[in-house]
């Protein structure tokens, strides 16, 4: 206790220096848990784009669909199919879809799509089709409705009601099918390569125009929590065989994998570089501090001072220093978490592996209020180590020769 005593009072022998020094450290803090925050929230941000957006947690389609997009490779009996997923209790939704390529024409130009066949209610729970809508209205399932992208109602110099003709190529047969449609509505993705090439019509008409009864090329699912559609033990993969493909998002997404993968190790390495500098910091203000009672510490040597006690001395003003600059930069670190938790970071035009993104909301954790500032803590007096060191290896004739 005198030890620690000692230490605490030596903290204020020069006050500025000390405080100057937990300034840095609990910047740090805050930096760190800021940018894990904010490499937190990329995360949802980028899961929720690609998951709920339009791609769903979890697909089933034919063996090699997801590659080569063949129109011929139709799941039979989706009808069947949907309903057998529906009845797993963690299945939130499921819906089917028919996906063909085709040529999209008005009066004035024409286009390649992509065709979506898509049943209205059953996809109002698997995407944000319904709600991305500007103009117009959602499909009713009424015969002849189309939706398309904002860029590619200006492509086609449409406006709604306007006939729009979709030519593709039957299933199987290759014969080319051409059908009319009125413009129902336009959405707006925020993605160049939807709002430009994707066009949405009815299932029904879908499976008239290619030819198919009760056919679908994909099967769209959305868990009860998210967390499930990355756990491979589910009853939804067994179904899986090897006619057909039950992929989860990450799998159907590999850019985006491969970016989330990446972020686990990004706020370790911007961590690590911020507590080098602190850490360095921490070195140099020890060093200074010694060196400024250097006469002090060699009487404490003469008088018996042992060297563990005097270690022990530049250990404990580290530690204190380190706790004072946690919870400073815990208290930042909150406020400033919170409010951009719900304000957001903007962040300007940005698009990531075709992920518009213009706002960034801050997650916050508990790892960031308990282990982070354990972190600084252990750092810090790691960093003191050396120059308490240092300190305790001063010979008393020599330190007060010096002051001398």
């Amino acid at each position: 206790m005198l030890i620690i005593r000692l230490a605490y009072r030596n903290l204020f022998r020069n006050a500025r220096r000390t405080l100057l020094t937990i300034l840095l450290i609990s910047l740090s803090l805050t930096a760190m848990m800021l940018t894990d925050a904010f490499i937190r929230g990329s995360i949802v941000l980028m899961t929720e784009t690609v998951t709920k957006t339009f791609g769903g947690e979890a697909q089933i389609h034919r063996a090699g669909f997801l590659e080569t997009f063949d129109s011929d490779l139709v799941l039979t009996g989706a009808a069947r199919l949907v309903e057998d997923v529906r009845q797993i209790d963690t299945i939130a939704a499921a819906a089917p879809r028919i996906v063909s390529g085709g040529m999209v024409s008005s009066p004035y130009n024409v286009t390649s799509a992509q065709i979506v066949g898509i049943e209205a209610d059953a996809e109002r729970q698997v995407s944000r089709v319904s709600t991305l809508i500007v103009e117009g209205s959602y499909l009713s399932g009424s015969e002849g409705e189309i939706l398309i992208g904002r860029e590619l109602a200006n492509q086609l110099e449409v406006t709604l009601g306007d006939r729009i003709v979709i030519t593709v190529a039957e299933v199987h047969s290759g014969e080319l099918a051409q059908a009319l449609y009125r413009l129902s509505g336009v959405f707006e993705f925020g993605v160049a390569e939807m709002d430009e090439a994707m066009v949405f019509i009815n299932l029904t008409d879908a499976r008239r125009l290619l030819q198919l009864h009760d056919g679908a090329h994909q099967v769209v699912i959305q868990f009860s929590h998210p967390d499930l559609a990355t756990d491979l033990d589910h009853p939804l993969y067994a179904l899986g065989d090897d006619t057909m493909e039950v992929v989860n998002w990450l799998d159907s997404n590999p850019e985006i994998a491969s970016m989330l993968s990446m972020t686990s190790y990004s706020s370790a390495i911007i961590g690590m570089i911020l507590f080098l500098l602190a850490s360095l910091g921490v070195i140099n203000s020890m060093f200074m501090s010694i060196f400024e009672r250097i006469y002090e510490l060699g009487v404490m040597k003469a008088v018996g001072t042992r060297p563990f006690g005097v270690m022990s001395l530049v250990a404990w003003e580290a530690v204190l220093i380190a706790a004072a600059s946690a919870t400073a930069g815990v208290g930042l670190g909150l406020v400033l978490g919170y409010g951009f938790s719900i304000y957001g970071i903007p962040i300007g035009e940005f698009e990531v592996a075709g992920i518009s993104m213009d706002r960034i909301y801050t997650v916050l954790d508990s790892s960031q209020f308990v282990d982070f500032p354990i972190y600084v803590i252990i750092l810090t007096f790691l960093a003191s180590l050396y120059p308490a060191h240092f300190a305790s290896r001063i010979v008393p004739a020599l330190a007060i020769k010096k002051t001398l």
